[in-house]
């Protein structure tokens, strides 16, 4: 009786704490989760400091000072990616910060992965990012862009953004935070 006892504690114990964890974030915490909502729904995106910390943390401070919300996918194309992040809307412009350094690393894009958006200039990254829509259409940027996150959840939304270069209207991101930041 005591062993079924313990069994039965043991088991609870693991199973609420296996419960407990929010889909999508992969065990991520809060804070390195970045939440993108649109008219379509929410995208939730596991930010990676692992791969570019600079990146992370740039994205962090932009969302925290409101920097994305509102601002147009202004460069969606098709089978390959979702384009944001200017407030001019034009695909030229950039927060009044300096520019990033590059953090290219041999992590593969694929459906999901987000990356750094940037001139010719491999050190020119700033406040635009992009989306891969799918696993081949992106995969010839591995090693030359950098990867700063991945959608885990809500993949379905970016997939409904308005395409064209850019579209006729354009969707945007009505509100753009990280998830410890709305509780």
């Amino acid at each position: 009786m005591r062993f079924l006892t313990c069994f039965a504690l043991a088991f609870c114990v693991f199973a609420g704490a296996a419960c407990s964890e929010q889909p999508g974030t992969t065990g991520a915490a809060d804070s390195d989760i970045l939440v993108i909502e649109t008219k379509h729904g929410k995208a939730l995106v596991k930010l990676r400091p692992d791969l570019a910390p600079k990146h992370v943390e740039r994205i962090k401070q932009l969302a925290k000072e409101g920097f994305y919300d509102g601002l147009k996918f202004h460069r969606v194309i098709g089978g390959f990616m979702a384009q944001t992040g200017d407030p001019a809307g034009t695909g030229a412009g950039g927060s009044n910060y300096p520019d990033v350094p590059a953090e290219f690393s041999p992590e593969p894009y694929k459906r999901g992965t987000v990356g750094a958006a940037r001139t010719a200039d491999p050190n020119s990254a700033n406040s635009q990012f992009f989306i891969c829509f799918d696993d081949t259409g992106c995969s010839s940027l591995t090693g030359q862009y950098t990867v700063w996150g991945q959608v885990v959840e809500g993949m379905d939304a970016i997939d409904k953004i308005a395409k064209g270069e850019p579209p006729p209207i354009p969707d945007v991101m009505e509100k753009v935070y990280l998830q410890s930041d709305k509780k």
